[in-house]
This record gives C-alpha cells, structure tokens and sequence, in this order.
C-alpha cells in the first residue's frame, strides 16, 4: 500500500488531517508509507498526531526516531521532554530538558523555541525546588549528630542548584593538589591568637599614620610601560593602598607602625626578592565594589586584619560570604574568584598581608621562591597583581 502513495502528498495529506483535529486520519496515512516515511517530516507528524491521540509511547516512537538522525536536534529534546512532564515522570522530563538547555547555551537556538526553552527552564527549576524539600524534609527527620557539616551542606547546595563550584583559578601559577578551600579557620595557625590580642594596637598605629598625612593611592594604578588595566577600579581613590612592605621592601610609612610590622613578622610570610613580604592597609569608600576575580598564585594565603570594619561590608569568596569585624582575622585563598564591597556609609580598612600555604612542604617553598624571583628577572609582566 506504501508504494501506491505518493510521501509528498501523503504529508500534505496529514498535515491537513492534522489541522482539522482528525489525529487518527493523519496515522493512518502516515503508516501506509511504511519505509518511505520521509524524514524527519514524517516523524514529527506521527509525533504531534500521537501526542493528540494520547499515545505517548507512539509520540517518543517517532522523536527517538528524529534523534537518530541528530542526537542534538533541539526541538526534539524539547518535545520528549515534554512528554515526559505530560505522563508525569518528572526525572525524565529534567533530564530531556536539561540537554536541550545546555545544546541551546552552546548553539544559539531558533526564535521559535525560545519560549519553549524558557518553559523547560522554568520546569527544571520548579523541579530542583522540589527535589531539595524532599531532602530538607528526610534530613530535618534526622537527630541532632547527624546533621550535615557545612562542607556536605555546601554539597547540598551544589547538587541542588543552589550554588555554584568555584575552584583555584590563579592567573599565574598554580601549584597542583593543594585543598580548596576558601576560608581557612585562624585557630589553625600557631602565630594567629598572639596577633590578634594585638588588634586595638595595629587600629590605634593605623589611625595615627592617615591622621598624620594621606599616604593612600589607588590600589589599581596605570604603568606607563604597560597595557592599562582592565578594572572598573583603575586610578580609583575608591580602592586605595597604604603600603607598609612593598615588592618586598619596606616602606616610610612603616617607620611610623613598629607594634604592627612587630605583629607581621611572627606571620609565616614568604620572603621573595621584589615581591615578599607585602603588606598594606587596604581601604574602601562607601559604595565601592570590587568585581570578582582571582589572584595570581595558589601557594600563597590572603589575610585581612579588620582594623575599621563598619556595617555594610562584606568579602565573598567562592560561594561563602562574610562580614569583617574588628581584629579578627580573615584567611582565605585569593586564587578562588572572589568580591569585595562596602554598602556602609563610612572607610572599611583592613591590613592586608599574604602568608604561605601551610599544605606546601619546605623544599617546594624555598624552590618556589628560585621560580618566582626568575619569574620577576625573565618575565616580570607575569608577576603582577590583577583586579
């Protein structure tokens, strides 16, 4: 009967079937052509006049059928996972959908789906939202030693979409099997208790040295030599530094805080020639923004040293956020991307100051100085500090 038909008008012959509502008229002579179906025309009829009639199963039949000729045929994916989500297996309808979304982010997709993509979108998240109350609700039944540590929480936060996974990205060197963590706990350094009890000290000394004379320039400056920065930030007072070492050298206004260069030398700070030890009062203006970034190197720890920490401030690093407060420290790994803001109405300032992984062995550190000082002889350009 097929070879009686001609596939052309047969379609035609469908479509218009189709158009009046008369689903089983439009399979009926869909069948008849038998091995000369044409795809994928052929397939999306039969797809669209199943899915009128209720049959699912003959609806998938005819998608599985346009997949095989390409498995990343966009409408297709929308289409079973629309079926899915119409028979209610909502596993299968996110993961139907879910390909189709990440096909569409890496081809742009046609204005005519668009507003399916949306919906698949929209149904994904509805369906994450449920999935993490399902398992809230079992972990809320659990007794107090089985709550989840925040380390598993975060997992949580991952695999339900809630987050983001934010790793070491150094824009210089990177230093392989190092943790990944953001925040380091200050409890964990032997040198941190004694530094801290000297707080009001470091805060009094800083006051003193900007009372006497304005010693702040723009964090992010421009080099004559150099490409200008990319920062938002660049020639910026909003973001400005006070440097007390700078590439490793002492600077004049360190004459002036002797009880805080005291305190930085019982850090474990690297020593590395026109490079270590920096440290620096860091300041941000009301309204100021630093956007997300990484730092240069991996081997290395950032720590601030609250030392004017008005409401409204706040530093991000990977998918934790957290206030300063006064003469506590915060230690964390630059290389993961990382924000800063004050939404107060006065200067946050800290003491900014870099420290070494305490993971690195010795040996590596004292070859990692060698590398870094070649670095800064041969190629110093891949040494600088980026915003």
């Amino acid at each position: 009967m097929g070879a009686d038909l001609d596939p052309v008008e047969a379609l035609r012959a469908a479509q218009d079937a189709l158009s009046r509502g008369d689903a089983r008229t439009a399979l009926d002579v869909l069948s008849a052509l038998g091995p000369a179906l044409p795809a994928p025309q052929g397939h999306w009829l039969i797809a669209r006049a199943s899915a009128m009639t209720g049959d699912r199963a003959g609806e998938r039949s005819a998608l599985s059928g346009i997949l095989q000729g390409n498995r990343r045929e966009m409408g297709a994916l929308i289409a079973m996972g629309r079926s899915f989500a119409a028979s209610g297996d909502e596993r299968a309808a996110v993961s139907w959908f879910t390909t189709a979304l990440n096909q569409a982010a890496a081809t742009p997709p046609p204005d005519n789906l668009v507003p399916l993509l949306r919906d698949a979108q929209r149904y994904c998240a509805e369906a994450q939202n449920r999935f993490a109350a399902q398992f809230e609700a079992a972990i809320a039944e659990l007794d107090g030693n089985s709550r989840p540590s925040p380390a598993l929480s975060h997992g949580l936060d991952l695999l339900f979409g809630r987050s983001n996974l934010y790793l070491q990205q150094p824009t210089m060197f990177y230093y392989p099997g190092l943790p990944q963590h953001a925040f380091y706990d200050p409890a964990g350094f032997s040198w941190t208790s004694a530094f801290e009890a000297q707080a009001e000290t470091m805060r009094d000394e800083f006051l003193a040295v900007s009372t006497a004379n304005e010693s702040f320039n723009p964090y992010v400056r421009r080099s004559e030599a150099r490409p200008a920065s990319s920062s938002p930030l660049l020639e910026d007072p909003s973001w400005g530094a006070a440097y007390l070492f700078d590439g490793g050298e002492l600077q004049a206004i360190a004459k002036s805080a002797p009880l805080t260069i005291a305190a930085l030398s019982t850090a474990d700070q690297p020593v590395i020639a026109k490079r270590s030890p920096m440290a620096l009062y860091s300041r941000l203006k009301p309204g100021t923004h630093i956007a997300p970034h990484h730092g240069l190197l991996n081997t290395r720890l950032i720590c601030h040293m609250p030392l004017v920490a008005p409401e409204g401030c706040a530093l991000r690093v990977g998918a934790e956020t957290r206030q300063w407060q006064f003469g506590k420290l915060q230690i964390f790994d630059d290389s993961i991307e990382h924000e800063a803001w004050n939404r107060g109405t006065s200067d946050r300032t800290v003491l900014l100051f870099e420290i070494w992984r305490p993971e690195i062995p010795q040996g590596d550190r004292e070859l990692l100085v060698r590398i870094f000082e070649t670095i800064d002889r041969v190629a110093p350009d891949l040494g600088k500090e980026q915003a």
